[in-house]
């Protein structure tokens, strides 16, 4: 039987697939820390450049100073930075050595464990990531094999990045990255041992999604294979689209022989933390999935398919949803079968709605597609369709995209930006609207504590207190009073 650990997911992925990335601020984290650190995880997937571009723009938060208070608050647990290829809170395809200070910057405020998961599998860009992060302080490296279903990613595909990627000493580990839920427990029996036989003595893990309902079963199988860590979320943040529920997976795990490294009564107080969280805000809490054939055609990731509701839906055409799902599928066939995951999921998305609800398909192309087409993510896996890609060159947009100067070197980054800045913030400013990163410094440090218990009462005080016909406002409890009155010069008015 083997002995499995846990890296939990739901200050990251879970807040990603389920709540748009938006349910979790600095306060939120600290609470839970104490607890998370407790319970014995093998590490914490806590950050991303996208997520932390969303704690400037939609929080005002400085994300730097949360993953500083977070690595003080877990010292004995890795948090973890997922990096998706060469490219840092912007779209813009980033240099190396812009890249390379991002890493050396993220280890010095506290991340320990990089993951790399590169949208195209590629190896030679993972290996060298990974190599700027061991040379900028990063103490872990961990590589992906990004899963998806089509024609070209068969056993053979992943067998040799994931043998490229284990003779780099730089790497520390492997996991099977399955963003879209789409491994099966079929497929796992040949795909995994194939894997772990390139693997030597470097740890393989797992990560998959509970959208059509395969992962949970896939956990169970996959220690036989040689996984020996699988990726969970926990409470309100697991399940639905997100991963699977890490009480459910531990205590299957043990009936089945297995032994789990973890404190089960912290894992259970992490669970009921985020419950109670997502009660608390009103944010979505994830369940069980049923098996969805139709999803292995368009694969589109769970946060994502909110977005294109939400888009259809402020556009008034929510009726066309299933059209655009079937021309995603087509889509991504005509573009080389990129993997359904960030930057390419919103690329493929966008264009699949321009085609179903315009005058014809391709007739507008948006930008983020010909920088695709043109190779600034990279070498497609196989090439564009020719009418597709002769459609894309032609355009006026194409000359313009070719010749668009790529990033400037960090001297004249720093130059342009203020040469006394900290690296922190120039890292921010050199990917952000500079008013955002001004808000965020004018909003100050971020609240250190949250409690969910709480949320309803300051809802209603705050209701309360806006109303203009009242001038008291009395809230009493057994061992609680509170009384709010209106200065005197406001009782006129609230009488009258």
């Amino acid at each position: 039987m083997a002995e499995i650990e846990l890296v939990e997911t739901s200050l990251r992925d879970g807040n990603q697939c389920l709540w748009a990335a938006l349910g979790i601020d600095t306060a939120k984290c600290l609470t839970v820390a104490p607890l998370l650190d407790r319970a014995g995880f093998k590490a914490i997937d806590f950050t991303t450049s996208t997520h932390m571009g969303v704690a400037v723009r939609y929080k005002r938060e400085d994300p730097w100073e949360r993953i500083r208070l977070m690595a003080a608050a877990m010292p004995n647990t890795p948090l973890q930075f997922m990096s998706t290829g060469f490219r840092f809170i912007a779209w813009e395809t980033a240099s190396a050595e812009f890249m390379g200070l991002a890493f050396e910057v993220l280890a010095r405020n506290g991340i320990r464990r990089f993951c790399l998961a590169d949208p195209m599998n590629d190896a030679a860009a993972n290996i060298a990531c990974a190599r700027m992060i061991k040379r900028g302080g990063g103490k872990f490296v961990i590589a992906a094999l990004v899963f998806t279903l089509s024609p070209i990613h068969d056993d053979a595909f992943y067998v040799e990045r994931a043998r490229s990627l284990a003779v780099c000493r730089d790497i520390d580990a492997l996991y099977i990255k399955d963003p879209g839920g789409l491994l099966s427990p079929k497929r796992a029996s040949t795909l995994i041992p194939a894997v772990r036989a390139q693997l030597g003595d470097k740890a393989l893990e797992l990560h998959s999604h509970c959208t059509i309902g395969l992962a949970e079963l896939l956990y169970m199988d996959a220690p036989e294979y040689g996984v020996s860590g699988l990726q969970c979320a926990s409470g309100a943040a697991a399940d639905g689209t997100s991963n699977p529920p890490s009480e459910r997976v531990v205590s299957n795990l043990r009936a089945l022989g297995h032994s789990v490294r973890i404190d089960t009564d912290a894992m259970a107080q992490v669970g009921r933390y985020f419950t109670r969280l997502a009660e608390a805000e009103g944010l979505p809490c994830g369940s069980p999935q049923g098996f969805d054939a139709s999803y292995l055609r368009h694969q589109l990731p769970g946060g994502m398919v909110g977005t294109m509701r939400r888009h259809l839906g402020e556009m008034r055409v929510s009726h066309l949803e299933g059209a655009v799902t079937e021309e995603l599928a087509r889509v991504r066939e005509e573009l080389g079968w990129p993997i359904v995951m960030t930057p390419f999921s919103q690329i493929l998305l966008t264009q699949a709605v321009m085609n179903v609800t315009g005058r014809e398909r391709y007739a507008v192309i948006p930008d983020e597609l010909i920088r695709y087409a043109l190779g600034r993510f990279g070498k497609p896996t196989v090439p564009i369709d020719p009418q597709i890609m002769e459609r894309i060159e032609s355009s006026p947009r194409a000359a313009e995209l070719r010749a668009e100067p790529v990033m400037a070197p960090l001297a004249e980054l720093r130059r342009r930006l203020g040469p006394k800045l900290s690296d922190e913030e120039f890292l921010l400013r050199a990917t952000m609207p500079s008013g955002q990163v001004d808000s965020m410094l004018a909003a100050g440090p971020a609240e250190r504590h949250y409690d969910p218990s709480t949320k309803p009462v300051m809802e209603l005080i705050r209701t309360l207190t806006a109303r203009r016909d009242l001038w008291q406002v009395s809230l009493e409890k057994s061992g609680f009073k509170l009384e709010l009155r209106r200065e005197p010069a406001h009782l006129g008015t609230a009488a009258e």
